[in-house]
């Protein structure tokens, strides 16, 4: 076993958008994401087989769905996304680190 801490080793500068696998099995992924001011692409969607729930721990984000109104989400605020539905991250946080804990289920 191996303790680390979801807040350690943020790089100073992040270019792109951070997707770090912390765990997964047959049935679920969880994934540490680092976002700094970064979004989706502008077009497309994320639309997954399997559920997400995600969680912003530290920073702000919004997330835009194509059939339902914008969702902003500050530290503590989580979502759970049925598998299917069209998202996509639309804003996050320029100044400070957006730390996401996200589970695909």
């Amino acid at each position: 076993m191996k303790q680390t801490n979801i807040f350690s080793a943020i790089p100073e500068v992040i270019e792109d958008e951070i997707f770090e696998l912390i765990v997964q099995s047959d049935q679920v992924k969880i994934e540490r994401i680092i976002s700094k001011g970064h979004t989706s692409p502008a077009s497309g969607w994320y639309d997954q087989d399997q559920h997400e729930w995600v969680m912003v721990l530290r920073g702000s984000a919004v997330l835009g769905f194509a059939d339902q109104p914008d969702v902003k989400l500050t530290a503590g605020d989580h979502i759970n996304i049925p598998a299917r539905t069209k998202h996509k991250v639309s804003w996050t946080q320029p100044d400070a680190e957006t730390v996401w804990l996200a589970v695909f289920y």
